[in-house]
Parts: structure tokens; sequence; C-alpha cells
């Protein structure tokens, strides 16, 4: 930090299991890529090349040797896996793991009807292979899973070898934990918590206002993902209750007594 302020959430030191960022690579160039490090790389944990833009990026090898260099890890959407999966050629998207280095995956099952327990051995596998993410709701806003089925779906990939579980929420936030206004569904999220340590999931909250409520929730060191590249800074203004949304959350109840500060 460039500066010293006291009552300033401690934040999770890289590598982190916690406080995780994941960022959303909707087709960055390599300059770009290389813009986005220089400005922010304390703050990026993980990167997405999101749906399947990884098929057609022009530059693909050559973005990847970049996020390779800085030691940020990069995942395939979980579209990718899925278009592999629908056309039976999941031996394939293994090969391709491996052709381009990639530490980490994604199974996802939100635009195809995958049975669980196949979904459970997709994870199983590729975990010996790789470090596994896993993301649980759908694509369809008109498709509603209760919250005891979130549990035991989040329950079953975690056993079969999930390193963290992606609440789905897609790159608009408006599906799976959202409702299509872009409101929390919160007595789901806090639901899933009874259940579900807090560090095993990463939600996706590519909007501003569910980015407060999940620091709100749960501190700096909640795990965030579908985050734009041009919103990282501000992200982590907003864990550290430098911004106006959580400038208050942090302080001290001195701090707040003092400035007659009551929420």
């Amino acid at each position: 930090m460039n500066f010293t302020l006291s009552q300033v959430p401690e934040r999770s030191v890289q590598p982190r299991e916690s406080g995780i960022t994941m960022v959303m690579d909707k087709g960055l160039s390599v300059r770009q890529v290389e813009d986005m490090i220089s400005s922010a790389a304390p703050y990026i944990d993980i990167v997405k090349l999101g749906w399947a833009t990884s098929f057609v990026s022009p530059t693909l090898n050559e973005k990847l040797a970049v996020y390779r260099s800085a030691n940020i890890p990069v995942y395939f959407g979980g579209t990718l896996f899925e278009a592999f999966v629908v056309r039976n050629q999941f031996d394939d998207y293994r090969r391709l793991l491996d052709k381009y280095q990639l530490t980490h995956a994604e199974v996802s099952d939100g635009s195809i009807e995958l049975p669980q327990d196949k979904k459970c051995e997709f994870i199983s596998t590729l975990s010996q292979q790789v470090t596994v993410l896993s993301e649980v709701g759908s694509k369809d806003e008109n498709k509603i899973i209760p919250p005891y089925k979130w549990i035991e779906l989040i329950k079953t990939e975690l056993e079969a070898g999930a390193w963290k579980v992606i609440g789905e929420a897609r790159e608009s936030g408006n599906v799976g934990l959202f409702r299509a206004s872009g409101e929390v569904r919160q007595g789901l999220v806090e639901e899933i918590l009874t259940q579900i340590p807090f560090d095993r999931m990463l939600w996706e909250a590519p909007q501003k206002s569910q980015q407060v409520w999940f620091v709100k929730l749960l501190g700096a060191n909640v795990n965030l993902g579908n985050i734009a590249p041009n919103e990282l800074i501000p992200l982590e203004t907003i864990r550290l209750g430098l911004r106006g949304d959580t400038f208050n959350h942090f302080l001290d109840p001195d701090t707040k007594q003092q400035w007659k500060i009551d929420k």
C-alpha cells in the first residue's frame, strides 16, 4: 500500500485460499493483459478466459505466456468444457489443457443437462491433472434451484475433488445467485453458508452492488469472481473500506461514536 491507515482490514497474502479475486478476460489483447498486470497484479489471483472466447482468440498463446510470466493461473471458461463434453471430446479437452500448460480447469453444467454423478466423475478425473473449480447454478434465469439442492450439489463436487465451487451469476450478474434485477438471493447465500465453509465458495459478483453486499456479509477476504479488469482497483478499495459503499463498515466503534456514524 502507498500509505499507512489504521482500521483497514488485513488482506490475505498471495497465493490465497480466501480473498481471491477471479478476473474475467472476455478477449483482452496481449497489450491489454500487460497493462492490467502492470497496474493491478497484486489483486489478480486467477483469470478466467470467459465462456469459449479462447476458441476464437487469435493471440491465445502469446496472452497465456504473459499470464504465465506473472505467475497468474488461467483457466478456460466452463462453457468450453461443456462444448467439448457435449461433442464427446472430453479426452481432447484434457489434451488441450496440457497443450496450453494450464494448471486449472472449470467443470460446469450451466448450458447442458449433465447428471450429477457424471459431473463429479469429470471433476474427479480432472483433479488428478489440474486444480478444478466447479460451478453450480444455471444460466437459464427461469431455472430456480432450491437452496437445499445447491448445498447438496456443492458438497458432492467438493468431495469429488473441486478446489473451489463457483456460484453461477454469468458475466452480467442476473442469474443463479441473483435475481434478474441483479439483487442477491440473500436467503440462498445465507443458507449455503450454514453448511459450506466460506473459503470454499467463489461467488461470481460482477456488479458493484453485489461486491459490496458480499464484503459486508463476509469481510475483506471473501472470494469474488467475474470481475472486469477495470474493476480490480475499485474492488480492492471496497474490500478495504476505502470507497463510500463500505467506508464505515470496518471503522471501530469509538471512531463511529466520535464522528457520530450510526451504521
